[in-house]
Parts: structure tokens; sequence; C-alpha cells
């Protein structure tokens, strides 16, 4: 009796030299990548800005001139002046210090929910695509589901039922906002899983948890940095549409958001516009500047660019 074939197996120095060979690639595309961003003006200015943002919330404790919970009733209502650069809100407390500190909470939301959301949908997305079959119908399925159901709602829902606080913010944006990232990571490793040096690891005998974290993941980080960047300017927005309603961040913690409350009064909103035109104005800018990375990471990942 003949003995059955067997599939040849490939030799671990062939894969080792297919993966320094994928390095050296993927060096020339991040520096391709980086030259096509630093020509994007409006991305390189909407970077310096935004670094700006950052550092000056969190020098708070240095720049600012008051505690962002100190009352003075003596300068209640007060107009920008000398003392109160931005004025004072109605029971005295400074709007330049609250201004900074509330800087701190909606940076600390967005960037903290974009994580949360980023690690459950690049985890589920990786799973569905790499393994398929009845996982990837599961998961699509209950993606499916958290798509029908509008997240507005529910997050109402849930930061009127649980305590409130920054981190419970924090969780309920994350925890909605995970769908569009399993999307993409699941379309990307989809094409990804049937590459050639995907098949020569698995020859190898490497498990899929090495494949998918060493092997795969990498290369869809990309298409990824460019959707988180767009996450974290809606991740700002929502606690800022939550606080506005009142069921954000509890005061006296200053956010952005909370402070542009004060604007559903309409004597504040004609008389004292000192209250809610900077946390706008910072919203705002913050928002613009996240968006324009986010087109600038994304034009400057996409391999259709010129160069």
């Amino acid at each position: 009796m003949t003995e059955p074939t067997q599939r040849p197996r490939a030799s671990a120095p062939v894969v080792q030299m297919q993966n320094a060979t994928d390095r050296r690639a993927a060096k020339r595309d991040d520096k391709r990548a980086l030259r096509r961003f630093i020509r994007n003006r409006a991305a390189v200015v909407a970077l310096v800005i935004l670094a700006v943002l950052v550092l000056a919330t969190v020098a708070a404790p240095l720049i600012q001139r008051y505690q962002y919970e100190q009352i003075d009733l003596r300068a209640r209502s007060s107009p920008p002046t000398a003392e109160h650069w931005f004025g004072t809100d109605r029971v005295g407390r400074d709007i330049w210090s609250r201004l900074l500190n509330g800087g701190q909470v909606s940076l600390l939301v967005g960037f903290g929910a974009t994580l949360v959301s980023t690690l459950i949908g690049t985890v589920l997305g990786a799973l569905s695509g790499y393994y398929r079959g009845w996982v990837d119908m599961v998961i699509m399925r209950v993606t499916d589901v958290f798509m029908t159901f509008p997240s507005i709602i529910i997050m109402l829902t849930l930061a009127a039922m649980l305590p409130r606080s920054v981190w419970t913010i924090v969780f309920i944006i994350g925890a909605l906002s995970w769908t569009g990232t399993a999307r993409v990571v699941r379309s990307q490793i989809l094409s990804l899983r049937e590459q050639e040096f995907i098949l020569a690891c698995r020859a190898l005998g490497y498990g899929d948890a090495r494949i998918i974290i060493v092997h795969i993941l990498p290369n869809v980080f990309g298409s990824l940095v460019a959707l988180v960047t767009f996450a974290i300017g809606s991740a700002i927005l929502t606690e800022a549409g939550l606080s506005f309603l009142g069921l954000g961040v509890p005061p006296p913690t200053p956010s952005w958001g909370n402070m542009l409350e004060a604007a559903r009064n309409l004597d504040i909103l004609r008389n004292l516009p000192w209250m809610w035109v900077p946390p706008a104005i910072m919203l705002v800018l913050t928002v613009l500047c996240v968006n324009f990375i986010g087109d600038g990471v994304r034009d400057a990942v996409d391999p259709r660019m010129v160069l």
C-alpha cells in the first residue's frame, strides 16, 4: 500500500523571510502615509490646535486662576474682566477655570469611550472575520440588533438608571458605539485571512490568537486609526448632548456639555453669553480638529493616494 501523501509544511526560515519582507514593506508604507499626512495642511494645523487644547486642559491646575468650584458671591454674573478673564456664572464661579477643567472631562469621555468601543469592536470583528461560520453569524446578528435600536434613547435610559459619574458616561457611550468598528475590522480580516503569509503561519502550527494579534491586526491598524479619530469627535458630542439634557456628568464637576446646559435658560442665553459661548466654541473647535485629523489620516493610509 502506498502511504498517504502529506501536505508539505512551510519551513520556519521561509516564514521568517516573508515576515521580514512584510515588515520592511510596512515601514515603507508608514513613511509614505506620514508624508501624505504632512502634506495635508488642514490636518496638520488641526493636530497642532488639538495638541494645544489638550495641553491647556492637562495644565489646568497651573494656568487656572481659581478653583472651578470656588464661589464668589460678590462677583456673580460678572462679564469678562481682568480678574475673571471669561467672566463668572450666576453663583460667582470662574468660567475660565471651569472651561479648562471641563475640557479635561469632555476629552476624557471622548478618548475613554472611543477606547472602550474600539476594544469591543476590534475583538468581535476579529473573531467574526477570522472564524466565519456560526461565529460570524451570531456576532453579526448581535451587531444588527445593536444597530437597529436608536442608541441615543438607550443612552438616555441607561444614564437615568445608572449612578451618574464620568466613568458611567464613558461606559455607556463606549458600549453602544462599537458596531461600526466591528464591521470594518471584520471586512478587513475576511480579505487578509486567506493571504499566503497567514496560510504559512497555519502550516507552522501557530495558534489562532497569535495569528490574529501578531499577523493580522497590525495590517488593519491603518484603517482602524482613521475610524477611531472620527469616533472621538462623536463621543465628545454625545457626552455634550447627554449633559445638555441633564443626564451627563453631574455637577459641580464641569464639562463643556453641562456648561452649555446653562443656555437652556432664556435669560442666560440673551444676557449672559459668556456663560455658554466659550464652551460652545471649544466644543466646536475640538470636534472640527478631530474630524480634520480623521480626514488626513484616512487620506494618508489610502493606498490609492498618489505619492
